[in-house]
């Protein structure tokens, strides 16, 4: 954990006060960031070069920029690691945004080496600089409205269409493309969007090649259980449309990667996959409304 000298002064990694528990530094610096009574904690300092690395990349992600380095300001002894690549097909934006509760955001490559850009980091010209690189942008799929907030900026920045469900269409009300109903539907070649309105109205998820998963909040990775889970305790339109929402899909959806907004993401077999969110289908079944209530959240 961090030391502070006679006057004060820390003298390794921290996490200081602003720190809004939102997991992230969590899931790029595992081992070094923990929770700890509701907030992230630097529990070692790095061993190495790696290990620095780690707290470097979860201090670029960090929405609040509260993970420091000693002395508190970052140097320029390691080159910005993202877009961080996830697997062949999908990079991690990073830099992720105040604005968007801290919203994880990817990068989808497209067979004619275009990308799709699924919700948003914050917005920065020189990271827009740094995707041009990439080739062109199509599209900025929006999941629903809590992560919609740069999706206007980066879509015009980029040149892209900007997608959102009609259910949480006030939050983006310049969207190019309304995705509508409760039907899934083909929005390019090899990804289909299927509408799960429950986290919010407009919720939806995006799965590429049967092989990605994009679920925004609708369920994520819990590591604490190492099972698929649903955010109950803030899903702010209904837990029994979601319920609704998973029955109806569930034999539909096939994929390996689950690419979530908030949670961790997590490779497992297809068959495995599917049979974890029938599973995860039958618990949500069960759930009640209750309180919102961040504190309940399980990571």
């Amino acid at each position: 954990m961090e030391t502070t000298t006679g006057a004060g002064r820390r003298t390794g990694w921290y996490v200081d006060d602003r720190c809004t528990d939102c997991d992230v530094a969590r899931q790029l610096a595992p081992g070094l960031v923990e929770e700890r009574e509701g907030r992230s904690v630097v529990v070692r300092q790095p061993h190495g070069e790696a290990e620095e690395r780690q707290l470097l990349t979860a201090a670029l992600a960090c929405p609040t920029r509260s993970v420091r380095p000693p002395g508190g300001r970052l140097d320029q002894r390691w080159p910005d690691p993202f877009p961080l690549p996830v697997d062949d097909g999908v990079l991690l934006c990073g830099h992720n945004s105040r604005h968007t509760a801290g919203a994880n955001s990817y990068l989808l490559r497209r067979p004619a080496g275009t990308w799709m850009m699924i919700d948003t980091p914050r917005f920065a010209e020189r990271l827009a600089q740094r995707y041009e690189t990439l080739g062109r942008c199509t599209d900025v799929l929006l999941t629903h409205r809590d992560h919609a907030a740069h999706g206007r900026r980066w879509a015009d920045r980029l040149g892209a269409r900007l997608w959102i469900h009609e259910g949480d269409l006030d939050a983006a009300p310049g969207a190019d493309r309304v995705l509508r109903g409760t039907e899934p539907s083909d929005i390019a070649e090899g990804v289909r969007v299927f509408p799960l309105p429950g986290h919010t109205r407009g919720s939806v998820l995006y799965v590429a090649d049967e092989r990605y998963c994009f679920s925004g909040d609708s369920f994520y990775w819990a590591r604490t259980l190492e099972d698929l889970e649903v955010a109950q305790s803030v899903t702010w339109y209904s837990i029994e449309e979601l319920a609704a929402s998973l029955a109806r899909t569930v034999d539909a959806l096939r994929f390996e990667w689950l690419l979530p907004g908030h949670g961790s993401r997590k490779r497992l077999p297809a068959p495995e996959m599917a049979r974890r969110l029938r599973r995860l289908t039958e618990r949500v079944a069960g759930c009640r409304p209750r309180p919102v209530d961040f504190t309940a959240l399980r990571w």
